[in-house]
């Protein structure tokens, strides 16, 4: 898949789909383990570093300035005992530097577009908040509990 391009506040924004062992992962990577995210940086960084990624899975980066400034996957499986769900838009984080001007919006739609791309007719998002992911065009389904215990809202979204 080639980057899509958009305009986002002054700054042109492109996502692109990660690929292994090439020098955008090695980016990411560096970029995850700086980032403020300190519940899942670790896990996310992991991910990477060991490219855990099966099947169709894959790893989207925004990009701006010619840097990484954010970051979303689109998984099979996620943090929930929840087989029967998936695919789940995941892991989305924009630096704050950048927040404010709908990136995570690029990243969730370039997710969604692949995973409609793969004949899926909808994704899941887990949040422990309301209020963002509405505005892109998910509805709230339930509640879910975490293999950690903690209860977290899941999102749904017809494509």
């Amino acid at each position: 898949m080639t980057p899509e391009n958009d305009t986002v506040g002054a700054a042109s924004v492109s996502v692109e789909k990660i690929e292994r062992n090439t020098p955008r992962a090695e980016e990411l990577l560096r970029f995850i383990e700086n980032c403020s995210w300190e519940e899942a940086k670790d896990h996310l960084a992991d991910l990477i570093r060991n490219w855990d990624l099966t099947g169709d899975e894959a790893v989207f980066a925004a990009v701006a300035d010619n840097r990484i400034v954010g970051m979303a996957t689109l998984l099979m499986t996620d943090y929930y005992p929840l087989p029967e769900i998936f695919p789940w838009v995941s892991s989305v984080f924009v630096d704050e530097a950048y927040r404010g001007r709908r990136i995570s919006g690029l990243l969730i739609g370039r997710a969604n577009a692949y995973a409609k791309s793969l004949g899926f007719a909808r994704t899941y998002i887990p949040s422990s908040f309301f209020g963002l992911y509405e505005k892109y065009g998910y509805r709230y389904l339930r509640d879910i509990v975490n293999y950690g215990g903690e209860t977290d809202h899941l999102f749904i979204k017809e494509l």
